[in-house]
């Protein structure tokens, strides 16, 4: 099962189930993650940078590509709640603009 590596959650390993969003994995281990719209796909809270394997994840969704074209995803940066890891694993990190205040976040 691949991977989601959150390297300023302490290298926190999350695993992804074939065909679940990374959102979902997440919530799945009783991780608070930031998601405003409810993970619909309407706003980019739940946002990721990923650092390594982003050729493991699945392909953009329709909401992804839009918000490429809007210029407020960029080419490293994928949505938790539309995202799948189609194989392998992935290290990511929550963007400082979407940290929530109670969790202790490493560098």
């Amino acid at each position: 099962m691949p991977m989601l590596i959150v390297q300023n959650l302490s290298g926190r390993k999350i695993p992804v189930a074939p065909g679940q969003t990374l959102l979902g994995a997440i919530q799945e281990q009783h991780i608070d993650w930031m998601h405003a719209c409810g993970g619909k796909g309407r706003c980019t809270t739940c946002r990721i940078i990923v650092q390594q394997g982003l050729d493991n994840f699945g392909p953009l969704t329709e909401a992804e590509l839009r918000y490429r074209a809007k210029g407020r995803l960029k080419n490293n940066e994928r949505l938790t709640c539309q995202c799948t890891l189609a194989h392998g694993n992935a290290t990511v990190k929550v963007p400082d603009q979407t940290k929530l205040p109670h969790l202790a976040y490493s560098s």
